[in-house]
C-alpha cells in the first residue's frame, strides 16, 4: 500500500463542501455513463490509502444506485501485495478486501476483489538475499517494478486478452506533487473524453482519474462525511494516518479552511527511496502497542547507508569487472562499479531478518504474533539461488534457520535435500585454500559445475561452462581490476586508431614467461577467457588460446 501526503497545490482553487457536494453528484452521474455506455470491463487499482479508497467509493456508491439490471459489467479491484508492506498496512488492507467483498455478495454489486502478488524470482528477499541485489537506489530501482508493476501490468494484460479492452481506474491526483501533475497534463493531449487518456505502457487500454482535480481536503471531507458502504469505518484509516505522523496531530477536515492530514506515506518497511520511514518511526513513537515493529526499523536503516561498497562485490552479478568514471570531492577516478552483496552479506541478512521474524512473533500483539516477513517459499527460491547459481555447496541456509529459530528447515522443493556436495567437502576446500577467498570461489565453481553435468546423459557445454568459471573467478581482486583498466585503454586506443600504443599495452601486460621464451615461428599460447584473445592475436598472426576443450583434445 503506497499512499502519499504532499503539499497541496498552490495553483488551485480551495473549494467550498457546497461546491464539493456539486461536484460528486455530477461525478457519479458521469461514472454511472461511463459505465454503461460498454462491455468494456473495468480494473480498479486500490491501495487502500486516502486516494484510492475515495474512488473505490465514488465508483461503489454510483453504481448502486442503478437499477439491478445495469449492473452487468464487472468492476475488477486489484491490490498489489509486495510481501514487503508496512504489517499494520498490510493487516488494514487485508481486513479491507475481505469486508469488499462480503458485502459485494452481500449488496449483489458486480465487485470483484483480487489480491496480487510478485512470482517468487521477483520478491524483494529472493534479490536481495538470493542474488545479492544491493538495496534500491533512484540509480538502480529493481524493486518496483518487479513488486508492484509487473503483477499489476499481468493481471491487466490478462483482462484484455479475454476481453479485447480495459478501462483503469486510479486514484491519482494533480495535488500529489507537482511531477504528478506534469504528466497527468502530458498525457491530457490525446484523451478520449474528461478525465480518460491512453495507457502509454499497456496496449487497448485506458485510464479513467475521476478525482485528478481534487484536493487533499476534498478527499477528507468525502471520507469523513459519506459513510462507507462495504460497512468499514474511514475513521479507521483516518485514525492510522494521525498514528503514523510525527506530532501525532491530524485535525478533523471539517471546512475547506481546515489544514488536512499531516505528511505520511505508506509503504513497503524495507524501503531505502525515502531518507526515512517517517511513517513507521512515528508509529512506533506514537503507539506503545506498536513499538515491535522496532527491529523491522532497524533492519531498514541497516541496509540504508550511503556506502555500502565494502559489502558489495568488485564485480558485476554476471561476473566481469565495469569500471566507471567517478568525480568526488574534486577528485577524478575509474573505479570498478560495485556488484552484489558478498556470501558473507547475504547470509548476514538472512540471519537478521529471521532474528527480527523470531522476536516480533515474540512481542507482537496477538492479532499480528503470525506475522511472516520471509516466507517458506522465498527461503526455498533463496537456497537454489545459492546451490545452482551460486555454486555455494555448503548449503548454509538450513543451518541458519535451524540456529536463530531453533525449527528444521523444511525444503517443499522436492530432491531440494539432494547433494554429492555439502559442508564437509566445503570444509576441506577452505582448508586447502586458506585465505584465497577467490580460489577458494574458483574450486567451488569448477567442483559444483561438474556435479551438475554428471548427471546429464550428455555432457554438451560443460568445458564452455568452466571456461565462464576461470574467466570470472581465476583472478584476484587487483589483477582483475588491472585487466578492466587494461580492456578500457586497449577499447579506447583502437576507438583513437593508436596502434602503437595497442601494441604497447599488448606486448607490456600480456607477456608471460612462456611468451617471452618464444621465438618467433612458434605460436603464442596465452590463457585468455576475454579480450586477451584479441589482443595477444595482434603481436603473432597464429595465436593460439589454450581452452579446456583444447587441452584435453588435442588433435
Amino acid at each position: 500500500m503506497t499512499t502519499a501526503q504532499q503539499p497541496e497545490n498552490k495553483v488551485q482553487q480551495a473549494r467550498t463542501v457546497a461546491e464539493l457536494v456539486d461536484s460528486i453528484q455530477a461525478l457519479t452521474t458521469e461514472i454511472q455513463e461511463l459505465y454503461c455506455l460498454d462491455e468494456i470491463p473495468w480494473v480498479l487499482g486500490v491501495s487502500w490509502g486516502k486516494d484510492s479508497s475515495t474512488v473505490l467509493q465514488l465508483v461503489w456508491n454510483a453504481i448502486a444506485t442503478l437499477p439491478p439490471e445495469k449492473r452487468t459489467k464487472t468492476v475488477y479491484v486489484i491490490t498489489t501485495d509486495t510481501q514487503v508492506e508496512n504489517p499494520v498496512v498490510s493487516a488494514w488492507v487485508r481486513k479491507s478486501l475481505q469486508n469488499l467483498k462480503v458485502a459485494a455478495k452481500k449488496q449483489g454489486m458486480p465487485i470483484d476483489p483480487h489480491l496480487l502478488q510478485p512470482v517468487i524470482e521477483d520478491t524483494f528477499w529472493v534479490n536481495l538475499i538470493g542474488k545479492g541485489y544491493p538495496a534500491p537506489r533512484n540509480q538502480f530501482r529493481w524493486c518496483t517494478p518487479r513488486l508492484k508493476i509487473n503483477p499489476a501490468n499481468q493481471f491487466i494484460r490478462e483482462i484484455v486478452r479475454a476481453n479485447g479492452e480495459t478501462i483503469l481506474v486510479l486514484g491519482t491526483r494533480k495535488a500529489e506533487s507537482s511531477k504528478r501533475a506534469a504528466t497527468m497534463k502530458k498525457h491530457q493531449v490525446d484523451r478520449v473524453r474528461d478525465r480518460l487518456s491512453p495507457n502509454a505502457s499497456l496496449p487497448n487500454s485506458l485510464i479513467y482519474t475521476p478525482i485528478e482535480d481534487w484536493s487533499n481536503n476534498d478527499v477528507w471531507i468525502y471520507l469523513n462525511q459519506w459513510d462507507n458502504p462495504w460497512e468499514q469505518s474511514n475513521k479507521e484509516l483516518f485514525a492510522m494516518y494521525r498514528g503514523a505522523t510525527a506530532d501525532n496531530e491530524c485535525p478533523l477536515v471539517v471546512d475547506t479552511s481546515t489544514p488536512s492530514c499531516g505528511d505520511s506515506r505508506f509503504g513497503c518497511w524495507v524501503c531505502t527511496l525515502v531518507n526515512k520511514d517517517k511513517s513507521m518511526e512515528a508509529m512506533i513513537q506514537n503507539d506503545e502497542e506498536k513499538e515491535w515493529m522496532q527491529p523491522l526499523l532497524d533492519i531498514r536503516n541497516e541496509l540504508d547507508i550511503k556506502d555500502d561498497r565494502e559489502k558489495r562485490d568488485f564485480r558485476r552479478i554476471w561476473g566481469d569487472v565495469q569500471l566507471f568514471e567517478r568525480n568526488k570531492d574534486g577528485k577524478h577516478s575509474v573505479e570498478p562499479i560495485p556488484g552484489p552483496y558478498t556470501k558473507y552479506w547475504r547470509e548476514y541478512w538472512l540471519r537478521r531478518l529471521l532474528e527480527a521474524q523470531t522476536q516480533t512473533r515474540r512481542t507482537a500483539p496477538e492479532n499480528m504474533r503470525d506475522i511472516t516477513l520471509i516466507t517458506l517459499e522465498e527461503m526455498s527460491e533463496i537456497r537454489r539461488i545459492w546451490l545452482e547459481e551460486k555454486h555455494e555447496f555448503d548449503d548454509s541456509l538450513p543451518r541458519i534457520y535451524q540456529e536463530v529459530t531453533g525449527e528444521e528447515f523444511q525444503d517443499p522443493r522436492p530432491g531440494a535435500d539432494y547433494s554429492l556436495l555439502g559442508r564437509d567437502e566445503w570444509a576441506v576446500l577452505e582448508e586447502i585454500c586458506a585465505d584465497d577467498s577467490m580460489h577458494l570461489e574458483l574450486m567451488a565453481k569448477l567442483l559444483d559445475t561438474e556435479r551438475q553435468f554428471r548427471k546429464m546423459s550428455r555432457r554438451v557445454g560443460i568445458y564452455d561452462t568452466l571456461e565462464k568459471c576461470f574467466a570470472t573467478s581465476s583472478r584476484s581482486k587487483d589483477e582483475a581490476v588491472k585487466n578492466a583498466h587494461l580492456k578500457r585503454d586497449l577499447k579506447t586506443a583502437a576507438e583513437e586508431g593508436d596502434i602503437e600504443k595497442v601494441k604497447q599495452l599488448t606486448l607490456a601486460d600480456f607477456a608471460t614467461p612462456d611468451t617471452q621464451a618464444m621465438s618467433n615461428d612458434k605460436p603464442l599460447r596465452v590463457y585468455a577467457p576475454d579480450a586477451q584473445v584479441e589482443a595477444a592475436n595482434l603481436t603473432k598472426s597464429d595465436a593460439q588460446t589454450k581452452t579446456w576443450g583444447n587441452m584435453k583434445f588435442k588433435k
